[in-house]
Order: C-alpha cells, then structure tokens, then sequence
C-alpha cells in the first residue's frame, strides 16, 4: 500500500465528497500527500501517557509516509491553548491535534474560542483504555456496591481523588456518582501521580485512574480494585466487574486518545491519513508499544471518532451542568 495519494486518486475520491471545498495549493501542485513533514501538536505537557501516545504514533506513521512527523508539545489552559493553535491551522493536512477525553469535557468548563465540534475534521481513534475505580485497602468495603451503600448513608464522608478541577477523571467520577445517586467530596490534584500517592496514604479514599497508574499498587496490596468503567470487563484483570454490572448500569467510560484536524481538510487527505494511520496501528509493534502504558490499539474510520466526540461532548456536558463543576479560575 502506498501512502501517497496520486493527481487520479485524488480526482475519484473528491467527486460528491466535498463539494465546493478546495484542495489547498500545496496538495494540488505537487499531486501527493505528504510532500513535507507533518505535525502533531499535543497540548500538553512532555512527558506522561499521553505524549508518550503522541510520539509513538509520529514515529511509526512517519516511517509508513516517508516524511517526519513532528510532536509539538503546547500546554496550557487545560489543553486549550494548543487546541486553539491546531484548529486555526491552514487545513491541508499537515497540522494534526492530539486529543483525548479532556477535550470532550473543556466546553463544559470553560469559555472557548472554537467548537470542537464544528472546527474541526475527526481523523481517527488511536487508542482505547479503560479506567479503574480503586479504593484505599483499609477502606472497609470489599465490592462497589458497598462502596456506593457507605456514600448513601453518609453523603460527602467519602473523599474522592482527581488529576484536577474540571479533568477527565473529575468528570467521569461524578458521572458514575450522578448514576448511582451517591455523594463524595472531591479532592482536585495536579495530576494522577500526586492524587494516588494521597490515595495510598489515605487521605482521600477512592479514585478512578488509568490502569498503568493503579493496577501495580492494587497488586501490591496497597489498593483495591472495585471495578473498572468500560461496559465490559477487561481481558487482562477479568476478576474485576465493570462499574455497570456491579451496581451502576448504564455506566460505560473508555479512556481514549485521537487524531482531529482543522475544519475543511479535503476528504482525500483525511482518508489517506487515516488509512495509513489504521494501517500503522494494526501492527504488532504498535499493539505491544501501548500496551506499555496499558491501552490496547483502536482504529477506525473518520465518521466513527466523530461520533464518539461528539456523543461525550453530550453527555458530560449534562453531567457537568447538573453537578455544577467550573474549571479553577
């Protein structure tokens, strides 16, 4: 399979799939994509689970396309900075942006200078985790159900840990607690590191976390693993029950990461990327690259990470207005 896209490819696939949109100068002259290296920029910092996503991905898609892929680390504003940066990009390709389940919860909690979902061209879903709700080990409760019994008769005793006010973790925390009809008291840190070395010590008593940040402290001893938030049960821990069958139904969260790009990418572009993007994850050294981090490979076409952005930009958008959670100002 060739990853580039020939001046006749090009003519076939943009017939009904976009109208007046213009292929950008560069595509046109030179016939092929990529003709220069591409940029991802992630809008957070260096370091951590999700840069190391970023730049494994740019390394084995660069190698497929025959030109570099950059990673452009540009934190701030809870990712919202340099996702401004990437959708005011030219939209020919060459500017992609790193996305992950912050950027579903962020127009909830703060004020932003673009639509997330109208700025923007979905390109594909890179990976799929899942999160675990853990608790301190000497918390007296052995199954969620007990978990969410102690809430109910002492609504607020039970002290939740998160990476941060406004966060991923914060968010889907409050969705499973809304669905439960339950109530804890949030306790924001910054990031997943300090929260669950609290957690350890006890100061707060539950959280949910990525399985890379918890699962070698419940092996351990130190925590106990109640249940996990995907819709099913994990195969690498299939001890523990999902959250929906082991009190919440209903309650299904992925932990996940994705390619978007500027609003008005011609579909020829977007289909090529995204080809060989699926073609690069499809690989056993991909699939063994993040199972390090201990998310599994996800894929796919444009229109289903699209609907996926979209469906979470729904629903926690309820679940923030209902819980009233604002970002820190």
């Amino acid at each position: 399979m060739k990853p580039v896209i020939t001046r006749r490819d090009f003519g076939t696939l943009a017939v009904g799939a976009l109208g007046a949109v213009a292929a950008p100068a560069g595509f046109a002259q030179s016939g092929t994509f990529p003709a220069k290296p591409i940029k991802i920029i992630a809008p957070f910092a260096p370091g951590g689970g999700t840069d190391y996503i970023a730049r494994v991905v740019a390394t084995k898609l660069g190698e497929r396309l025959k030109q570099p892929v950059i990673v452009e680390n540009r934190p701030g504003a809870g990712g919202n900075l340099g996702t401004e940066l990437a959708l005011k990009s030219p939209p020919d390709g060459y500017t992609l942006l790193l996305v992950a389940g912050s950027y579903t919860v962020n127009p909830s909690v703060y004020k932003l200078n673009f639509d997330p979902i109208a700025d923007m061209t979905p390109v594909i879903q890179l990976s799929r985790g899942a999160y675990v709700l853990v608790v301190n080990a000497a918390l007296p409760v052995k199954s969620l159900a007990e978990l969410l019994d102690l809430m109910r008769k002492e609504p607020g005793k039970i002290a939740y840990g998160s990476s941060g006010q406004g966060g991923h973790l914060h968010i889907v925390t409050e969705y499973m607690l809304d669905l439960a009809k339950a109530k804890a008291t949030h306790v924001p840190y910054k990031g997943t590191g300090p929260a669950v070395t609290d957690l350890i010590a006890g100061n707060v008593q539950m959280m949910f976390a990525g399985t890379e940040a918890v699962m070698q402290h419940v092996k351990a001893g130190k925590l106990r693993a109640l249940a996990v938030g995907t819709a099913k049960r994990l195969a690498a821990f299939p001890d523990i029950p999902s959250v929906a069958e082991a009190g919440v139904p209903g309650y299904d969260v992925v932990a996940w990461h994705g390619l978007i790009a500027p609003k008005g990418v011609p579909a020829p572009i977007v289909e090529a990327l995204n080809r060989e993007i699926n073609a690069t994850l499809a690989t056993k050294e991909m699939e063994d690259r993040l199972a390090i981090n201990g998310v599994g490979t996800a894929g796919g076409s444009p229109a289903q990470f699209g609907s996926l952005l979209q469906a979470e930009v729904e629903r926690y958008g309820k679940v923030i207005r209902q819980a009233g959670i604002k970002a820190d100002q």
